[in-house]
């Protein structure tokens, strides 16, 4: 109990470098951009925009209004993929930080997230405009879109934290996770209906994807207008606390051996 104390008190004293840090982290993204900030509703924009191109002649026969239905998926994937990725080097190119004073070794990885969740907020604003430009319903149950938002994040700061952990001492985490996100990316229904697939994978992707429940959450405010299943929630809400709890106790045996490694 005193540890946990501890750790609260701890998180709420270096609040502000987390802050600065998320500032540092968004700021460079965009450094020398002449959009700057624009970018985070251009860039999903302009990917929904060739992948509605390449996959509408496959898909958008049997899916009504396919833009937003690509767009839910796409901007909640990416998401995910990015902060994890930047989320795996947080710790390791904050060695010569973390050398010269104590800090607590989460905030990098922390900060990575929230920087990205930022992106995430502002390409809202791509999606409000596919939405408008498509005709699409808005409804009451969209107020609900933070509940799947703040479980995704608690996902990917579970697993972002494992990744930066494990990063520290196998340097070849980024080349082996850019494969499985690719996989990943395919065995998720961004771009095609669950239905198309064979029963035996779609009922895998069902119960053993996370990213489907996120998605499927999300389409059910933004493309059908109506409440997001209970059971996807409990599902969703499952797997982002067991992948927090993972991440916090791989990241914690760890920690005392980074600096060896950095």
């Amino acid at each position: 109990m005193i540890k946990i104390k501890a750790y609260i008190h701890e998180f709420w004293r270096y609040r502000d470098l987390r802050r600065l840090l998320v500032e540092k982290n968004v700021k460079l993204k965009y450094r020398r951009s002449f959009l700057g900030y624009l970018w985070s509703i251009l860039n999903p924009l302009l990917i929904m925009l060739v992948m509605t191109v390449v996959f509408s002649k496959m898909f958008s026969r049997n899916i009504d209004n396919y833009p937003v239905y690509l767009f839910c998926g796409q901007l909640l994937f990416n998401f995910m993929r990015n902060s994890t990725d930047r989320a795996i080097s947080s710790i390791s190119i904050s060695g010569a930080m973390l050398k010269k004073c104590y800090l607590p070794k989460y905030i990098f990885t922390l900060a990575t997230i929230d920087g990205s969740l930022i992106d995430l907020i502002f390409s809202m604003g791509a999606l409000l405009v596919v939405m408008i430009a498509t005709g699409a319903r808005f409804t009451l149950w969209l107020l609900l879109i933070p509940v799947t938002l703040a479980q995704l994040y608690v996902f990917c700061l579970g697993l972002g934290l494992f990744l930066a952990q494990a990063n520290v001492f196998f340097r070849d985490m980024h080349f082996i996770y850019n494969a499985v996100t690719t996989a990943w990316l395919y065995l998720t229904p961004i771009f095609y209906p669950i239905e198309s697939l064979s029963e035996k994978i779609s009922w895998l992707i069902r119960h053993f994807n996370p990213m489907y429940f996120y998605i499927e959450q999300f389409r059910s405010m933004v493309y059908k207008g109506t409440a997001p299943s209970l059971v996807l929630i409990a599902a969703g809400t499952g797997a982002a606390v067991l992948m927090l709890l993972v991440g916090i106790l791989s990241f914690y045996k760890t920690k005392d051996r980074f600096i060896l490694y950095i």
